[in-house]
């Protein structure tokens, strides 16, 4: 357990200054966000004590990814929270003298609201960018060209669409990018993952599923695609049923933390150190450090994602 920890420690670096970790970690992966689309505290839940004590906040989930040598940065999701994550990605990864954005691309996993509305900042009424490449499966792009307001950041040339493929991989030089389709719910577009590849480190990035078993009905199994990764940041949305009194969970399907823990708990201590749950609702009791909840994760061999924590690659 000791070796297994210290492999983990090793792979996620502490927050450090941004110079520091030039030489020590060219390529780098950062957590901007950690929360489900709408955030935590959320709207309308005014009990919840992150209003009180911003170090319980989170922000939708988001992946910033720095190219130190090449001087290049991107971004995975385009969060209604982008304002606040882009400049926490600036204070780790200097934008040096290019005007902001200084962004060389957005990845998208598919069109619900915490995950591309963010693109609205980089419009005419806000940073007025040119040409930001996007990178969107078919149906996702052609939602925001044909789909106002999205259709007038297309059209001012604000962002420019570039076309993603179910195992297709984008080349970026030090990193590569391969997105894969997976079964969630798809009202406007296709809804991908992406496996993320360093110069030494691979990481899967699954922020929503329905469930595994709809995986596995596709000849795909969450264990097969741990083995070939160094760290998994999985769709951890619920904790368990019943979490959301009076509403049908049945209809916001996600695999609940506690039988992802039960279905992967078999697999060696290794294998279960590399997940970190992501995609918190503000519901979810696992958000909050020292919950039973996040007790439990703990004690089994998983983790939880924060935000700003940050993995060389």
């Amino acid at each position: 357990m000791r070796a297994i920890l210290a492999a983990l420690a090793l792979l996620l670096t502490g927050a450090q200054p941004a110079m520091a970790d030039a030489k020590a970690c060219p390529v780098e992966l950062v957590v901007l966000g950690s929360g489900q689309d709408g955030g935590a505290p959320q709207l309308g839940h005014e009990e919840d004590p992150a209003w009180k004590d911003p170090s319980l906040r989170r922000t939708a989930t988001s992946i910033g990814l720095v190219d130190r040598a090449a001087g290049k940065r991107w971004l995975i999701e385009a969060t209604p929270d982008l304002r606040e994550q882009l400049h926490r990605f600036n204070g780790v990864a200097a934008a040096g003298d290019r005007p902001m954005p200084a962004l060389d691309g957005v990845f998208l996993t598919h069109a619900h609201m915490g995950h591309y509305t963010g693109l609205m900042f980089f419009g005419h009424e806000v940073m007025g960018a040119k040409d930001l490449p996007v990178w969107a499966m078919p149906r996702m792009g052609e939602y925001l060209t044909t789909n106002g307001p999205w259709s007038q950041l297309v059209k001012y040339g604000n962002i420019a669409l570039k076309p993603l493929a179910d195992g297709s991989t984008v080349d970026l030089g030090a990193l590569k990018l391969t997105a894969f389709r997976v079964p969630h719910r798809q009202e406007y577009s296709e809804v991908v993952g992406f496996r993320i590849d360093g110069p030494n480190r691979r990481v899967l990035f699954i922020p929503d599923i329905d469930r595994w078993e709809d995986w596995d009905a596709e000849g795909v199994r969450i264990e097969d695609q741990l083995k070939g990764v160094d760290l998994a940041y999985l769709d951890g949305t619920f904790w368990a049923d019943g979490e959301l009194p009076g509403r049908d969970m049945s209809k916001i399907p996600h695999p609940m933390i506690s039988k992802s823990m039960a279905r992967l708990s078999a697999l060696p201590a290794s294998e279960r150190a590399k997940v970190r749950f992501i995609h918190l609702n503000w519901s979810n009791p696992a958000r909050f450090p020292g919950s039973d909840a996040r007790k439990a994760i703990e004690a089994a061999g998983f983790n939880v994602a924060e935000e700003m924590e940050r993995a060389c690659l």
